[in-house]
Formats: structure tokens, sequence, C-alpha cells
């Protein structure tokens, strides 16, 4: 249990790590204050512009994949049998650490592109239908939640899936902990955007578009 723990708190400091804040700041906006004030992706793409959207992304990717990397060195060798499911914990801590950052009193992002920094650290066998499914629904729907919601529920499809069928690279005795811990993460996700769900219910939630010029 002591390991497991170590593993949720090495992720929720990497997850401190915010970097749509921190770019925000070289450009002396507070991303906090315009937009969505989400501290995401999204938000800083739409507010500071494609490359800062997209360096928020990768910022946000490889702080998850610092915490998986210092979990496995932390426990590879003393722990080998279980290093695969300790490195899902320190994932998990690394989106509760973005979701919910105690240096901005717990007031964080979405962890969207923080699992999808897990996912292909750790699973990456279910990016392909994950990503393509989001994908599809950006450019039929321009719908950046609903993309993210189905992209979570696939995800979690597919771990129960893969992981049935031996193909997660964890020990058997450990898959229901990796179930718990992935279903927790799809329904935090999802969560997360009950306004954006109550806004597509009733028709106005914004929309999406990877041109600047169609941002709405």
């Amino acid at each position: 249990m002591m390991e497991r723990m170590v593993c949720l708190l090495i992720g929720y400091v990497c997850g401190n790590f915010l970097t749509g804040y921190l770019i925000g700041k070289t450009k002396d906006v507070d991303i906090r204050t315009v937009g969505s004030g989400n501290v995401g992706t999204t938000n800083t793409y739409r507010n500071l512009g494609p490359a800062a959207g997209a360096l928020t992304l990768v910022g946000d990717i490889l702080k998850v994949v610092v915490a998986i990397l210092l979990a496995w060195a932390l426990f590879h060798k003393s722990g080998p049998e279980m290093v695969k499911l300790l490195q899902y914990y320190a994932g998990v801590g690394a989106v509760l650490g973005h979701n919910f950052p105690v240096v901005m009193k717990l007031k964080g992002g979405k962890g969207i592109a923080c699992t999808g920094g897990m996912v292909l650290s750790l699973c990456p066998i279910c990016a392909p239908i994950s990503i393509g499914l989001m994908l599809l629904a950006i450019f039929t729907t321009h719908y950046m939640s609903l993309a993210s919601i189905l992209g979570l529920i696939s995800l979690f499809v597919q771990v129960v899936i893969f992981g049935q069928n031996g193909m997660l690279g964890v020990g058997e005795a450990y898959l229901p902990e990796v179930y718990v811990l992935m279903g927790v993460l799809a329904a935090l996700g999802i969560l997360r955007h009950q306004s954006n769900i109550k806004r597509l219910i009733s028709g106005n939630e914004n929309k999406f578009y990877f041109s600047s010029k169609k941002k709405i």
C-alpha cells in the first residue's frame, strides 16, 4: 500500500506543473481569467493560439510520462512484478494533480491530455481507437467536449478488453486494480465535463475548429 501512495504522490506533484498557466504567464495572460477559465489545451489554444495550445498539450502529456518513469525508476528493482501497476497509480496521481492542483487552490484542468500521456505510456494499444474516435467527433461535430467523453469511455472499455486478453502487461492479480483506476479516471473526466454536457444537451456548447479563424 505504501508504494501505491508514494506513486500517487509522485504523480500528484508532477501534475501540479500547469503548462497552460505557465505559457499564459509568458504572454502576460492568466489563462484562468479568459475563455472557460480552464488551464488545459483547448482553452489555451482558443485564447493564446495554436502554438501555445500545442505546447500545452505536449507539456501536459510529458508531465505524466515523467511521473510514470519516476515510478519505474523507484520500484522496478524492488517490485518488478507490480511496477506496471504502480506506474498506473503514478499516472492517475498526475491527472489528479492537474485537475486539483494545490498550487491553484484545487482549480485545474480536465485531465484529457494527461490521460492521453498515460495511455501512450502504459497502454498504447488503446490509443488508435480512442484517438480515432476523438478526431472523428471533432471533425464531424466540432465539439471537443464530446470527443473527450467518447475518448474516455472507449479507453475504459478497451482497457478491460485488452486486460482480459492479457495484452496490458499487468499481472492477472493486479488487473482489478487497473480496471478500478481507469474507471475512476474515466468517471472523473466525464464529471469534469458536467457543464459541457449541459450545454451539449441544450445546444449551446462552444464548437472547436483547428482553424483559428473559426473558433466560436
